[in-house]
């Protein structure tokens, strides 16, 4: 039975939710520096999985194809399009939530950050896969922790529109899921050393961007996640 994908979904929620509902009463520089706190995560967890035993010209090749298709069908656009109508509709149901001060520009850049974050980090992909293939829920329910908290100062800032986040987590996690007992035997460990690197880079953008430093496309870079094992299967036998 499949129960991580809900345990971590339902984290984001509940995070989601309590952090909105109580946003208003934590410090404005308390909900910044533990923004930057989790950005400054995401980029570590981001490098240690880049630095497993990737094929490098792969995982560059993945991610520089996979912009350049996320760009070219305007993914990060469609996905701040969501985000925003996201946002009208819970600032209609729930009027007094708004952004904690946040502008709207800046809400978009942190929402469509967190998508990335919550939806398409290497260690969900892999523990859903992994749940999938095994039975083994842990790798998820490790992960629902620091999702809860995550989920949470992130909604301090942002509202109540990050819990809307848990649903397309549960869908993806799930269908990863089901997925992994029929696509992780096709893969070797190259291909899959090389597929955590790429969700690597996805992490370090968003951690990047999450802190300010620089705003990365993460949401057109998804595509790189598609492409980096069939890449990898064609580079091992080619090269």
């Amino acid at each position: 039975m499949i129960i991580g994908p809900y345990v971590d979904a339902g984290s984001v929620l509940t995070g989601g939710l309590a952090g909105a509902a109580i946003g208003v009463h934590l410090p404005k520089p308390l909900r910044s520096t533990m923004t930057s706190i989790f950005g400054l995560c995401s980029m570590c967890m981001g490098l240690l999985a880049i630095m497993k035993d990737a094929t490098l010209p792969v995982m560059v090749l993945a991610v520089i194809l996979g912009t350049l298709i996320g760009e070219l069908i305007f993914l990060e656009r469609g996905i701040g399009v969501i985000g925003k109508h996201v946002d009208i509709l819970m600032n209609r149901l729930l009027p007094s939530s708004g952004h904690g001060g946040v502008s709207g520009e800046a809400f978009l850049e942190q929402f469509v950050a967190i998508i990335v974050l919550f939806c398409a980090s290497g260690t969900g992909i892999f523990g859903a896969m992994h749940e999938g293939m095994t039975g083994d829920a842990s790798i998820l329910i490790a992960k629902s922790i620091l999702d809860l908290f995550t989920a949470a100062f992130f909604a301090a800032a942002l509202g109540y529109a990050v819990a809307t986040v848990a649903l397309p987590q549960l869908a993806i996690l799930l269908i990863l899921a089901y997925l992994g007992g029929y696509i992780v035997p096709l893969t070797n460990a190259t291909m899959q050393s090389d597929f955590f690197a790429v969700g690597g880079v996805l992490m370090f953008a968003t951690g990047l961007r999450i802190c300010g430093i620089k705003s990365f496309p993460v949401a057109s870079m998804l595509p790189a996640l598609v492409i980096v094992m069939p890449l990898s299967l064609l580079w091992g036998r080619l090269i």
